[in-house]
């Protein structure tokens, strides 16, 4: 299964974003040890993981601690050693939060359809509440990720647009 995994830091003098390894990583304890490494010093760390145009997961640290986890869907835990790495601890189904009155993705959709299609078979797990501090509320991502016909990386490229940090994304990508 391929993936992309892109971090970004944030600190006084901005955002810093890499792209980040994660072969080989044998726990999540691991795999936040590598998004510290991104900025030593950031107040806040946020990695990106999407995997075959079909997950993401959202890992933050803040001061380099209390690390927390969003998890697009729990069907990764089972598709892959790295999703399972991942999310497969998750336990905490991220459903029965009401529906707000949340704008829908700037990337296309039919303007007759009220809410995004939301994929029965998806099962989001973890703290929906990840990006809340940031102007992305539970409802908003849960929105994104649901929303038909976006990508992992049309999620992943919203929420940096909100956050400040989307051309340091794009510059990886680019690579």
């Amino acid at each position: 299964m391929s993936y992309f995994a892109a971090a970004v830091a944030r600190d006084e003098g901005g955002w810093t974003a890499a792209e980040v390894n994660l072969r080989g990583a044998t726990d999540i304890d691991e795999v936040a040890d590598r998004l510290r490494d991104v900025e030593l010093e950031a107040d806040l760390s946020l990695l990106f993981v999407e995997a075959d145009d079909a997950y993401l997961v959202i890992l933050r640290l803040d001061e380099g601690e209390d690390l927390r986890i969003f998890g697009s869907d729990s069907a990764y835990a089972e598709e892959s050693k790295l999703g399972a790495l991942l999310v497969g601890d998750l336990k905490t189904s991220v459903t029965g939060i009401d529906d707000g009155d949340e704008p829908r993705p700037a990337t296309g959709g039919d303007d007759e359809t009220e809410q995004p299609a939301v994929d029965p078979e998806a099962d989001p797990v973890g703290d929906a509440d990840i990006l809340a501090d940031l102007g992305i509320s539970a409802q908003k991502l849960l929105n994104l990720c649901a929303h038909e016909g976006m990508l992992p990386g049309d999620v992943t490229a919203e929420i940096c647009q909100v956050l400040g940090c989307a051309d340091e994304v794009e510059e990886l990508r680019e690579v």
